[in-house]
């Protein structure tokens, strides 16, 4: 009987394996072959879910990030043109595009306080007009004077400039 009992052990292994090839990967026969399986199905959407949370939340904070990158600290400028008639004035200040602004024919006197970022130089320049005249410029950086030039005649022209500090580094900036 030893023998007989130990062939039928290997045989129903052999049976096994066998019907396991057969069987759909699903590991299903018969009906149920056809049918999704529920389980995989909710695994897979709880999967696909916590995957588009995940792409929505990185799209979401990344354009806080680029926001947070993009200020950067700046300083209190005054530029003031002081005389009669117009000028055309150009000065430095904090835009989106980093370009210098532009007053075209502004009256004088003229005078504008604005925030200019740490590392670029606050510059007013002034052209006068076909009539001449006489006009000065002047840069005042957190309150102190910095310089001033005067302009005179026809189409006479003028250039202030002042420095500011170089923007310290962040700590996540030297970390990284």
């Amino acid at each position: 009987m030893g023998d007989n009992s130990a062939k039928s052990d290997a045989r129903p292994d052999a049976e096994e394996r066998a019907q396991a090839e057969e069987r759909p990967q699903g590991g299903k026969s018969g009906a149920k072959a056809g049918r999704p399986d529920r389980a995989g199905l909710i695994t897979a959407a709880v999967a696909l879910a916590a995957c588009g949370g995940l792409v929505l939340y990185g799209v979401l904070s990344t354009g806080g990030e680029e926001k947070k990158k993009r200020e950067v600290p700046t300083a209190s400028v005054t530029y003031e043109v002081t005389g009669t008639g117009t000028a055309d004035i150009t000065y430095q200040a904090r835009n989106e595009s980093g370009k210098a602004t532009v007053e075209k024919a502004a009256a004088l006197p003229w005078r504008k306080t604005v925030p200019v970022p740490l590392g670029r130089s606050p510059v007013v320049s002034i052209v006068l007009g076909e009539k001449g005249g006489q006009a000065r410029c002047a840069v005042a950086v957190q309150g102190r004077h910095m310089q001033s030039a005067t302009a005179s005649g026809g189409f006479g022209r003028a250039t202030c400039s002042g420095t500011l500090p170089s923007p310290s580094p962040s700590p996540a900036d030297a970390a990284g």
